[in-house]
């Protein structure tokens, strides 16, 4: 199990991930989930992913070293796309390529194919875009009425993000409340866990504004943590207690 959110407002774009895998109670490691594919200046893409780690790093290295491209007949790499749209396509395929290369053999050794993904980013010329895609290949993006989407264990850091952002926050505080969401999951989650990785990109600018790892020697995050567990503490004293009696 993973997490992973990417938010798109109208200042630009957030996408985080966790890096904990884990193949049982003894056999817990650390794998980078938030891959970056850029030519500053010009491109800038991140791909957060989620599911089965084979799967996902067969994906990513198709997507690094190419393949051929059934739309063009070309062999092309993730950088080579034109558009975002593009690209989420040419992932798209890429997870198709997998599935058609390793599915069988999985279903007859009991594992599934599962893998979900979030590309975000930004090419010159365009505004931010963010996709979601799925392990058929097809995908949605993220719009002004829905300007965050998830992969992994979603759900635990959901509550957050639906209260607190909207096409107008400002984006350093999407970046905060990101990394609470990502709080929340890991704490009620064993399976989501530090280091974090995330990237933040203002619209406008083809150039990482964040591009950061976050570690357990982190001070923002553990601050972030105490006063986010306090707030809450002092949020439930203050409301009054229920009026109902009998």
């Amino acid at each position: 199990m993973t997490y992973g959110v990417g938010v798109l407002v109208r200042e630009g774009l957030v996408m985080m991930a966790d890096t904990r895998t884990n193949a049982g109670l003894d056999n817990i490691a650390t794998f980078r989930k938030l891959h970056l594919f850029d030519k500053p200046g010009e491109k800038m893409m991140a791909l957060a992913t989620a599911g089965n780690l084979g799967i996902t790093q067969a994906v990513v290295s198709l997507l690094r070293e190419g393949f051929r491209n059934p739309d063009t007949e070309q062999e092309e790499r993730l950088l080579d796309q034109p558009t975002l749209f593009r690209a989420a396509q040419f992932v798209g395929h890429a997870i198709r390529q997998v599935h058609a290369s390793d599915a069988a053999a999985m279903e007859r050794s009991g594992a599934t194919f599962e893998v979900t993904m979030l590309l975000g980013g930004q090419f010159e010329d365009s505004p931010p875009r963010l996709f979601m895609l799925y392990k058929a290949g097809n995908f949605i993006e993220a719009t002004a009425d829905t300007p965050y989407l998830q992969i992994g264990e979603h759900k635990y850091g959901k509550p957050i993000l639906d209260r607190a952002v909207s096409n107008a926050t400002d984006l350093n505080d999407c970046l905060k409340l990101s990394l609470i969401s990502m709080d929340s999951t890991m704490r009620s989650n064993l399976s989501v866990g530090l280091p974090i990785d995330m990237v933040m990109l203002r619209s406008g600018s083809l150039n990482w504004e964040v591009n950061r790892r976050i570690d357990e020697t982190e001070p923002y995050f553990h601050d972030l943590r105490e006063r986010w567990s306090s707030a809450l503490r002092k949020a439930h004293t203050d409301i009054p207690p229920p009026p109902y009696r009998d």
